[in-house]
């Protein structure tokens, strides 16, 4: 069954303007800011998103609560928060919504009567994506790169969608460990276990699927996050990054035969999310799939082959 996307638990009271923005680290090139906005431009609000990035202001994640705190005092509305500040966030927040809390990780704050309430937007956005771009493949047994942030929301998301097995690989062994705890806890024993980077190949060799949720690939940390002769044809790649839309990881599968997903429709959905929880209203997410599309130039803004 796939997440249904998550709603303010207080609804905000019909309002005109809203004051927006966006925490992480290199995140200049976000289309955040333009995701928002003109979906804000469709329904009559006067919104602005801002971009308060940790690298340019030469502080480390641990800030992130710091930031928080000046962004209430400033009336922030909602803040979007990214790598590598969204486990670090929770510990600054007045409440978390349950299902952020079994994530451990908030990538959607809102602000409100004083208060901040963290949520997680990165499952929803990732299982509709899924759905929608890569409907009906095997799901047996996959694997994911990344057990962070994003990782955790993405490997509660694949066990939701009805993974049987996800094995999860990570340069720090000891986070996958706990993500797979983690996700054993709530999801049955034996359903996601750890693997060490070095077993990779054993793994993916019986697997359906990889997913990759590192920040390998993004425009500041090009690059492939797995030996390109681990990859073969009939392994279905899903991608995390959308800037750029189509990364190294994405080409190299397609140039083998593999069916991808590129990181775009979930930018897209797990946007649409917090534009809901910010402002109480529906989003049309099929004109921001096609703002998307525009943004970054493509045909479309989720590909599949």
């Amino acid at each position: 069954m796939m997440p249904a996307p998550p709603m303010p638990s207080t609804p905000p009271e019909p309002r005109s303007s809203y004051l927006t923005g966006l925490i992480g680290a290199g995140i200049g090139p976000s289309l955040s800011p333009a995701l928002h906005e003109r979906e804000a431009d469709r329904h009559g609000l006067r919104l602005l998103y801002r971009t308060i990035d940790i690298d340019e202001l030469g502080v480390g994640p641990e800030a992130v609560g710091q930031l928080l705190r000046a962004a209430r005092a400033l009336g922030f509305d909602g803040l979007n928060i990214t790598h590598p500040c969204k486990q670090l966030v929770i510990e600054h927040l007045d409440e978390v919504e349950p299902a952020a809390a079994a994530l451990g990780a908030v990538n959607t704050v809102v602000l409100r009567d004083g208060r901040t309430i963290g949520h997680n937007t990165d499952a929803t956005g990732f299982a509709r994506s899924f759905a929608r771009g890569l409907p009906g493949v095997a799901i047996r047994h996959v694997v994911q790169l990344g057990a962070g942030g994003a990782g955790a929301a993405v490997a509660h998301a694949l066990l939701t969608l009805g993974v049987d097995r996800l094995s999860l690989a990570d340069t720090d062994p000891v986070r996958a460990t706990a993500l797979s705890d983690a996700l054993n806890s709530r999801f049955g024993a034996g359903r996601a276990s750890a693997v060490a980077m070095e077993r990779l190949a054993a793994r993916l060799a019986d697997a359906d699927g990889l997913v990759h949720a590192t920040p390998t690939g993004m425009a500041g940390h090009p690059g492939l996050p797995l030996p390109a002769g681990l990859l073969r044809p009939g392994l279905w790649v899903a991608e995390v990054v959308y800037r750029p839309l189509d990364t190294e990881l994405l080409r190299l599968a397609r140039e083998i035969g593999c069916p991808t997903l590129d990181g775009g429709a979930m930018a897209v959905f797990q946007a649409a999310d917090a534009f809901r929880l910010f402002t109480g209203r529906e989003p049309h997410t099929e004109r921001m799939l096609a703002d998307l599309a525009d943004l970054v130039g493509a045909p479309a803004a989720q590909r599949t082959a």
